[in-house]
């Protein structure tokens, strides 16, 4: 059968996809051929290929136009890019996080990598969808990914604990989605961005049926992001996970969401903004809340930073409530600053397991004196985090606030920057332990090469983009002038 032209045109566009799942496929197919001695290459051949893909999307796409693919279904843009660019490098990161904790702890390595591939690509593809189907499908990609991920630890209950939670928890979570998807497309006869946004030109348009429709994909994507009140998976799933598993979990997820979650309000809904607009911005309120409030509480380092991302996603909401030109940059700002600050959160806590094989809070006691880096690089990732100046949690928060507060959204802007303060108190609760409180055990915690460089990149980054975000900001600015042009 004669495949249509018009379908084959553009396929080059999504060689950066094809060439993720090859190197999946590859990693597999290497990991079945070589002996248990010699897996020791695979992170190797995953970080070589993600580099090469990295660098072939960037001379490949960056200097094309806006392309629809498949009648619509997919958009490969600047917005599309940036989001390619950020899973790609979070991919190489996370293969670096993973090395020694994976050659430690988990049996089969090649299948970790290669289901980490995948679940890139389905984050890849998420950027990317423009139908409302096609970015359902793409979720489960990624969603499937996650949930074996998470209960790779065999030999721990908390982990398969972990991931039977997660998967059925998920399960209920797309159904929710899928219903909404019904219900928007029984009410407007499609599924495509576009052809929601022309349906919805007029006074009227977003009627209860579709405004139900919408709800129940905010659930969805709510479980996803883990806005409360669908967060219930969070805590205990970071605490079972593999620790890599967790990082991935905690920036990855969250970043492929809020890129779909960007696009789908930008292009679909921003004509009825009015009808929505309170209903997220309380749906942050109480997620920054709820999880700054209860990471008071924590004594695992995995919990603590599980409400504290909780607590981060409400920060984004934030940006969504008060969507605009300006507040999209923010997200994105916001997601990269986070992501580098987290990464090198769990980074630190990582080496520290590999050593230790604790991860309570109390557990790190005196590691500034145990080794002073990890100890530097946790409190800086930390500070990061609450928002402090010259770090990159500070700028990127401040972009988000000034956006809420020019949408009239001030009194959220006030109730993030309260959070922001009750965040600081438990992130130096951790520092406490580390710098003042004495442990018991005085021993060296060593510190490999390759988390020691990983470590020192990050930190590196969060500090950069605190003191110089422009460059950045430019780069973002015109990746969101598709989806938002500015006024």
């Amino acid at each position: 059968m004669d495949i249509p032209d018009n379908l084959t045109a553009n396929l080059h566009l999504l060689w950066p996809e094809f060439l993720v799942a090859g190197l999946a496929f590859i990693v597999l197919t290497v990991d079945f051929l070589l002996p248990s001695h010699r897996k020791v290459t695979l992170p190797t051949i995953s970080i070589a290929g993600l580099i090469g893909i990295l660098v072939f999307s960037l001379i490949f796409l960056g200097d094309k136009e806006a392309t629809p693919l498949y009648q619509g279904i997919l958009l490969i843009d600047r917005f599309s890019l940036l989001f390619t660019v950020f899973f790609l490098i979070l991919g190489i990161f996370i293969v670096l996080a993973s090395v020694d904790y994976v050659n430690q702890h988990l049996h089969h390595p090649g299948e970790y990598y290669g289901i980490l591939l995948f679940s890139l690509l389905g984050m890849m593809l998420m950027a990317a969808s423009s139908e409302l189907l096609t970015a359902y499908i793409s979720l489960e990609l990624l969603s499937f990914g996650l949930y074996i991920m998470v209960a790779m630890g065999r030999d721990d209950p908390k982990s398969n604990e972990a991931g039977v939670k997660y998967i059925l928890l998920g399960a209920f979570s797309s159904a929710l989605l899928l219903y909404g998807i019904s219900l928007v497309y029984g009410v407007l006869g499609t599924t495509t961005f576009a052809g929601i946004n022309e349906r919805l030109v007029g006074p009227g348009a977003a009627t209860p049926d579709l405004l139900l429709g919408l709800a129940f994909i905010l659930a969805g994507l709510g479980f996803k992001v883990a806005a409360v009140p669908f967060h219930m998976w969070v805590p205990d799933v970071y605490e079972g996970a593999p620790l890599p598993v967790t990082a991935y979990l905690a920036v990855g997820s969250k970043a492929a969401a809020f890129a779909l979650v960007l696009r789908l309000f930008s292009t679909s809904f921003m004509q009825s903004i009015g009808e929505w607009q309170l209903l997220i911005a309380i749906l942050a309120a109480v997620t920054m809340t709820l999880g700054n409030v209860v990471a008071l509480a924590q004594e695992n380092i995995k919990r603590l930073l599980a409400y504290s991302s909780i607590g981060q996603v409400g920060y984004l909401l934030v940006g969504i409530a008060a969507l605009s030109a300006a507040s999209s940059n923010a997200i994105i700002l916001h997601l990269v600053g986070y992501g580098l600050a987290n990464l090198a959160a769990f980074a630190a806590v990582i080496a520290f397991y590999n050593i230790t094989g604790k991860d309570n809070i109390r557990d790190f006691a005196g590691l500034a004196d145990r080794n002073p880096f990890i100890a530097m690089a946790m409190t800086v990732s930390l500070f990061s985090l609450a928002g402090l100046p010259f770090f990159a949690g500070f700028i990127t928060k401040f972009y988000l606030f000034i956006a809420a507060a020019e949408q009239d959204l001030l009194w959220l802007a006030g109730i993030a920057m309260v959070n922001s303060l009750i965040s600081l108190y438990y992130y130096l609760l951790i520092i406490r332990q580390m710098y003042i409180q004495k442990s018991e055990d005085s021993s060296r915690v060593p510190l490999s090469r390759v988390t020691g460089s990983l470590l020192g990149t990050l930190v590196v980054g969060t500090i950069a983009v605190g003191i110089y975000p422009a460059p950045l900001v430019d780069l973002i600015e015109t990746a969101t002038a598709v989806i938002l042009p500015m006024n």
